[in-house]
């Protein structure tokens, strides 16, 4: 005999028919097509920057077997209608993910906002995110080698003001493993697109005061060219596609700072073509996509 009634599941409502046993039946989400199926698993939500201020550090949700990134999305769409969801991208297990992915029980699904502009790979490339000063003159030095013509460095600090706003402090955080994961690649990248000798990627975390280093980009080379286009190739696409993220504090406020867009391949085919469960309309359908 079935029972029909309402689950609230992070603080969502939505119906469903409950069994004999007790096990729950939800109706079915249009946006994966299945008609009646049971919960079966739970979800880590991971929010990062500005999200994580309007939604917490993160929860678990329950929802059905075979549910899609974009069921887990709509859930959070309805709880912050204003935000500017088109522009997010998210990561399923520390990838990028497009929204029709299925989701398995325990998985970790974290919502990215644009982001905030060790380990040895291949060589001896220092990639590192640390809690601690970055020891810039010391990494430099240590860069150095006989084969080289050319160090070139990118040494991004604190400064004391933004659009005019005197700045007291910065606080940075990230989703460390996947920037981790990410910057990795993109030193690896670098060595195989430009043809440099080694690659230093630091990104240091937590409240920075004006004047210090936040990220150090070093490229060693035989040739000049080489390390100014990996240097600089580096620090941009690092700003616009590793999951780190900034938060201004001024004498007057505090704001988490506007990320540079993510590219299109990120957000595309993710939080850009949101579902709209209720009408089963697709709401900004961007094509492309990545998982």
């Amino acid at each position: 005999m079935l029972k029909v009634g309402t689950a609230l599941s992070a603080d969502w409502m939505r119906p469903f028919a409950l069994e004999a046993d007790g096990s729950r039946f939800y109706a079915g989400s249009q946006s994966s097509g299945l008609v009646g199926y049971a919960v079966g698993m739970r979800v880590r939500v991971l929010p990062f920057g500005v999200l994580r201020d309007e939604l917490g550090d993160g929860e678990f949700l329950e929802i059905a077997d075979k549910a899609i990134v974009a069921d887990v999305l709509n859930v959070y769409r309805e709880r912050l209608p204003g935000f500017a969801w088109e522009s997010i991208a998210v990561a399923v297990n520390r990838e990028y993910a497009r929204i029709d992915v299925v989701l398995k029980d325990g998985d970790e699904v974290a919502l990215l906002p644009p982001v905030s502009g060790g380990c040895e790979v291949g060589t001896t490339m220092r990639v590192e995110i640390t809690d601690s000063v970055i020891p810039a003159a010391e990494i430099v030095s240590e860069m150095k080698a006989g084969p080289d013509g050319a160090v070139c460095v990118f040494d991004g600090i604190v400064r004391d003001n933004t659009r005019g706003r005197k700045t007291l402090y910065l606080d940075y955080e990230a989703y460390r493993e996947m920037a981790l994961e990410q910057m990795r690649g993109l030193a690896a990248e670098a060595v195989a697109k430009f043809g440099v000798r080694d690659v230093a990627l630091v990104h240091r975390l937590g409240r920075l005061n004006v004047g210090e280093t936040s990220v150090l980009v070093v490229v060693a080379s035989a040739h000049r060219g080489a390390a100014f286009d990996a240097c600089r190739w580096l620090i941009d696409t690092l700003k616009k596609t590793v999951p780190i993220w900034k938060k201004e504090q001024f004498v007057d406020g505090a704001i988490w700072a506007d990320g540079e867009p993510f590219p299109d391949q990120l957000v595309s085919g993710s939080a850009g073509q949101l579902v709209n469960e209720s009408a089963g309309d697709v709401v900004g359908d961007v094509p492309g996509g990545v998982r």
